[in-house]
């Protein structure tokens, strides 16, 4: 049974000082230390929500490659959120994990955010209410959520001393809201402190820590650090934080002892930390051998690719989907068919299972007498790709690779056969003597043609073919660590080879990451298989094309575009894709093209195609997801979380630098971004948020709600609507609240209520859709009602086009 208040208030007064300060700190790069003296074994936290990862980056450990935060937010849909959450926690109990660190839940102020794919929306009632869903999900099971970055950390570049500027209004009422939905409804276990400063002070020694999270809202949980973010003693100790990780080094681990001793750090604040580690314990079952909790979710695999389909968004359909059987001929183009991204770089990579390929994915899909062909048509770049295992044979004959760790003094740490192409480390036991990694291979080439080979590291990498060292050289990054992390600078060679024709392979690269007090080993190896040249490519997929009755273009961003560590330069599609898809449709009419991205990017040729469905990064069975929908086995279910700007110059807000010297993002839009910022600047973006089409059409037959009502109270909206299809179907009723006359700062018009409504095919429903208190109050020293007439607005979309309006007098 879990224990009482009492008794972990208890358990607090038996531990020593130095118990107490140790348990502070992290043990390692994931876990706390155990106390056995009071039975608390370890507790273990992992990477998520888009996937647990666990404590090992290990390819021979696989986890559910889930659909990401975009895909996720396009379904508005609080169940699936719920079965996410359920889903994460069932792999986090098999890989040992008590906390989940998410959902993300920062806001889409900009396109150009390098974690826009990670986060769910621009809207901060919509990014509530998902994030509360997942976390119920994630809880339920025993295991701890972990929201994440508090606060204002809504871009990557500068991110470990940024200043985000922010007036307190737009902070309550934009950036903090979702944390409070988190914590007041969502009941969250951990929540993570940011890298930057919040108004000129880095979020570890914020007194937002305090106010509003724990006196206010009540938080009862444990505040952790994101890694490495506390960087000083006694003021991230006073201002409420709780946490350091990752260990074993901290400025806690060297200095908080003594500070505590001194008296320049109370130790009833050490008390309280020590309290809220132990509560988290208490409710993961990690104290006095409380039995974990492990549930399984049936039919994990077949959850994944429906709600995958569910958050696929259909932008344009000029009547061409869903493909109908008596299609015979489809060509599918792009080098995102063969492999396409389930999910975005950095911190949410997990090594998946075995992700379904779009290309597969509609072969396996395809009616019987179909014939699908492919072709790539543009290379995306010149990067190292994985290495197909199955033509790699390590020296003890088994396939893949020889991996071995060395210490400086040149000792072997560690030899093991593996069959991956990155190998990460973070085990303090290993990457902590390890000064640099040998990989070795026997490579056998399945077709003829210039075969390149390389090496991904920073610092020194060698790399010897049949003996002979062909390169040897150092390379250099500047930036952000965790860009490092997973994308270092590369160095290759490159073989002429005949099909059969074996080389032997030796990678040499120096270990380290740079990342103070963190022991990491990041070692990728990479190849490029015979290709031929662009040209000749495009030439290939325009003939397919044009003999096909349907073409199917798969373009989309790489995990070098998108990631955690920096922010876009641009929204274009890397490459020469947009010339692919101008060229494929200049040859026929039917094209669709299908964006593997997970934030937006411009599509200079939407005019000239005949579908764009939207995939985000729908996670490992996105193929059978992406067949499901344009075959028309589902509809896509998705309607877009954020609106997609025609191109960055449109884009009302765009900017995520900061200034040079101050180092300041001046959040100078204030309460106007998105759909907010484009009405108030009169732009139409290319599509607004809430848009979504489907495989069916509806009508609004009616709307009523009260006409006045006291402050402080909910109003339900309800909304009739009708099936007009010829097929069962869904939609997204959403209810936005607009003020004509007010003496406050308000937006335009904003989000208050949402209902995802499904009805069999010319069958009526009713939607109830509940509008809280809040949703009419703003942010004045305190949560504020302004008596008068609000207009509450029923649309398809928060472009408000078409919306039924009705008003509602607020006493």
């Amino acid at each position: 049974m879990p224990l009482t208040s009492n008794e972990l208030t208890n358990l607090v007064a038996s531990l020593t000082l130095e118990e107490k300060v140790r348990l502070l700190t992290g043990e390692d790069a994931w876990s706390a230390y155990a106390l056995p003296s009071i039975g608390l074994r370890k507790l273990v936290v992992s990477d998520g929500p888009t996937g647990v990862r666990g404590a090992e980056w290990d390819e021979r450990d696989p986890s559910l490659s889930l659909p990401s935060a975009t895909c996720l937010a396009s379904t508005w849909d609080r169940t699936a959120l719920r079965t996410i959450g359920q889903l994460s926690a069932m792999e986090g109990r098999r890989k040992g994990i008590d906390v989940v660190l998410g959902p993300t839940i920062n806001l889409h102020r900009s396109p150009r955010g390098g974690r826009h794919f990670e986060a769910y929306s621009e809207d901060p009632y919509l990014t509530g209410e998902l994030a509360v869903a997942y976390i119920r999900g994630v809880q339920e099971q025993g295991v701890g959520a972990c929201p994440k970055h508090y606060v204002a950390n809504d871009s990557e570049n500068d991110r470990f001393s940024m200043n985000s500027v922010v007036d307190e209004q737009t902070l309550r009422e934009l950036y903090l809201a979702p944390f409070e939905a988190a914590v007041t409804q969502g009941e969250a276990w951990s929540i993570m402190s940011a890298y930057n400063r919040t108004n000129g002070t880095t979020m570890t020694e914020n007194d937002l820590l305090r106010h509003p999270l724990k006196d206010e809202w009540g938080f009862s949980g444990v505040v952790v650090s994101d890694w490495t973010a506390v960087r000083s003693v006694e003021a991230s100790a006073n201002a409420a934080q709780d946490w350091a990780m990752p260990g074993p080094r901290s400025p806690w681990s060297e200095g908080l002892l003594e500070a505590v001793q001194a008296g320049r750090v109370p130790v009833a604040a050490i008390d309280d930390k020590v309290l809220r580690m132990l509560r988290l314990a208490n409710r993961v079952g990690a104290l006095q051998s409380q039995p974990q909790d492990v549930r399984t979710v049936a039919d994990a695999r077949a959850r994944i690719r429906a709600i995958a389909a569910e958050g696929m968004v259909l932008v344009q359909n000029e009547g061409v989907l869903p493909l109908a059987s008596r299609t015979k001929s489809i060509a599918v183009i792009g080098a995102h068919a063969l492999e396409g991204r389930i999910m975005g770089g950095g911190s949410a990579t997990v090594l998946p299972f075995a992700p379904v390929s779009p290309l597969n994915g509609l072969r396996a899909g395809a009616a019987l007498g179909t014939t699908v062909q492919f072709a790539v048509g543009s290379h995306l770049s010149d990067d190292l790709e994985p290495f197909p295992i199955e033509l790699l044979i390590a020296p003890n004959g088994s396939k893949g690779v020889e991996l071995t760790f060395f210490a400086e003094d040149g000792s072997e740490v560690l030899s093991e056969i593996r069959a991956g192409s990155h190998f990460i480390n973070m085990n303090p036991t290993i990457a902590g003597p390890t000064a640099w990694t040998r990989v070795r291979t026997r490579f056998t080439a399945a077709e003829a043609g210039v075969h390149r080979f390389g090496t991904a590291t920073l610092g020194g990498a060698k790399i010897i073919v049949n003996g002979e060292t062909r390169f040897e050289g150092a390379a250099t990054f500047e930036g952000d660590p965790a860009a490092a992390f997973m994308n270092p600078p590369q160095s290759f060679v490159e073989q002429d080879m005949q099909p059969g024709e074996s080389i032997d392979l030796e990678f040499h690269a120096a270990s380290g990451m740079g990342i103070p007090g963190l022991s990491v080993v990041s070692t990728r190896i990479g190849y490029r298989a015979p290709r031929l040249s662009d040209a000749a490519e495009l030439e290939r997929a325009v003939a397919l094309a044009s003999t096909a009755e349907v073409a199917i273009v798969v373009v989309g961003t790489t995990e070098i575009v998108e990631s955690e560590g920096y922010d876009r330069s641009d929204l274009r599609l890397p490459g020469d894709q947009d010339a692919l898809v101008a060229a494929v449709a200049a040859v026929n009419k039917r094209t669709i093209v299908v964006v593997n991205a997970g934030s937006p990017v411009e599509m200079p040729w939407r005019g000239d195609v005949a579908a764009i469905l939207l995939t985000w990064f729908p996670g490992e069975e996105m193929g059978n997801a992406l067949a499901d929908v344009i075959y028309g086995v589902i509809e896509p279910g998705g309607h877009l979380p954020t609106s997609w700007a025609v191109d960055l110059a449109s884009a009302p807000v765009s900017n995520t630098d900061p200034a040079p010297g101050t180092l300041e993002v001046v959040y100078e839009e204030g309460l106007n971004i998105g759909y907010r910022a484009y009405t108030l600047a009169g732009r139409e973006p290319a599509y607004w948020m809430g848009h979504g089409l489907g495989y069916t059409t509806w009508t609004r037959d009616s709307v009523d709600v009260v006409s006045q009502m006291h402050a402080g109270n909910p109003v339900t909206v309800h909304v009739g609507i009708t099936n007009t299809g010829k097929r069962d179907g869904s939609t997204v009723v959403q209810v936005y609240l607009r003020r004509r006359e007010s003496g406050v700062r308000r937006p335009a018009h904003w989000l208050a209520g949402f209902a995802r409504v499904s009805a069999p095919a010319g069958a009526s429903v009713t939607a109830e859709v509940t509008i809280e208190a809040r949703r009419f109050q703003h942010w004045a020293d305190g949560w504020q009602t302004e008596p008068g007439q609000f207009e509450v607005i029923v649309a398809d979309n928060a472009s408000l086009t078409d919306g039924t309006v009705r008003t509602i007098e607020i006493k």
